[in-house]
């Protein structure tokens, strides 16, 4: 049992002292010395980019451990268990590892949904009005200015057809191929 209490407490006392030093402690950084440097790379990688706990982060490893030494305690005082070590172990660890999967879903999906962005989505795109603000020259290329979503961008921009367009001129987005918009005039 005392094994069990030693567990509870310490999930307990490392979720209040993570709190406290994180709440109190976090969040700062330290400036250093600026040190320039020339020269260019470049790499790619694809990921998605939403922030998540990994099932082994201290989060969810403390609420295992939390809930393994509640579980265990609870049992342990229940007088048709108490001395069968192994059935009290065996649902211990299952339930801190089913409360341990529920709070890391519970964080990952609130993790998620706070996720904003102020990219735009590009295929909703196509079809679109934009503004000629950079003249197109015949085969060259000049820029566009399109609102989504409230938000004023700039792109480069093409016309479908090669020819020239003047600043000012109304044109639909026909459809984007890396950076590159191709337009046609609005009729």
């Amino acid at each position: 049992m005392y094994f069990y209490i030693i567990c509870l407490v310490i999930g307990l006392v490392f979720t209040l002292l993570c709190t406290i030093f994180g709440h109190f402690f976090g969040g700062h950084d330290a400036d250093g010395a600026d040190v320039g440097t020339g020269g260019h790379a470049e790499a790619g990688f694809a990921d998605s980019g939403v922030p998540a706990l990994s099932f082994f982060s201290p989060t969810v490893l403390a609420t295992f451990v939390t809930a393994f030494g509640a579980i265990g305690t609870i049992l342990s005082a229940i007088e048709s268990v108490r001395g069968k070590h192994f059935i009290i172990a065996t649902i211990a660890a299952s339930g801190g590892l089913l409360i341990a999967w529920v709070a890391l879903m519970l964080f990952n999906t609130a993790f998620r949904k706070m996720q904003g962005s102020s990219e735009s989505r590009v295929m909703r795109l196509i079809g679109q009005e934009a503004n000629v603000i950079t003249a197109i020259p015949a085969g060259g290329v000049g820029e566009i200015a399109y609102i989504q979503g409230g938000t004023r961008y700039n792109a480069p921009a093409r016309t479908e057809d090669g020819q020239a367009l003047p600043a000012g001129q109304l044109v639909r987005i026909k459809r984007i191929v890396g950076t590159q918009f191709y337009v046609e005039p609005m009729k």
